[in-house]
């Protein structure tokens, strides 16, 4: 099993950067994708960007892509989304992900971090 741990949230004013950090642990080797989704309190959870892990193809939803990167470190079992000209729109929890193959289930979730933008 795979265990995900974010960091790097916080508060930013609207217009701003963050870096959110996820590191992954236990059995990694079957990893296949990794990817970062955010809640917001009353809606859906919302698919924000996906990168593989071996080849580092980057996925975007339309609503971040142009403002948000999503990378890798392989040796560091670690992936990052750099958010830039955060929208108060933004402000959610953000959830590290991850799975096994291309399928359509993720198997393995993180506890989030906290992203908050304010206007």
């Amino acid at each position: 099993q795979v265990q995900l741990v974010e960091s790097g949230g916080g508060l930013v004013q609207a217009g701003g950067s963050l870096r959110v950090s996820c590191a992954a642990s236990g059995r990694t080797f079957s990893t296949y994708i990794m990817g970062w989704f955010r809640q917001v309190t009353g809606k859906e959870r919302e698919f924000v960007a996906a990168i593989s892990w071996s080849a580092g193809t980057t996925y975007y939803a339309d609503s971040v892509k142009g403002r948000f990167t999503i990378s890798r470190r392989n040796a560091k079992n670690t992936v990052y989304l750099q958010m830039n000209s955060l929208k108060p729109e933004d402000t959610a929890v953000y959830i590290c992900a991850g799975k096994d193959d291309d399928g359509g289930t993720w198997d393995y979730w993180g506890q989030g971090t906290q992203v908050t933008v304010s206007s």
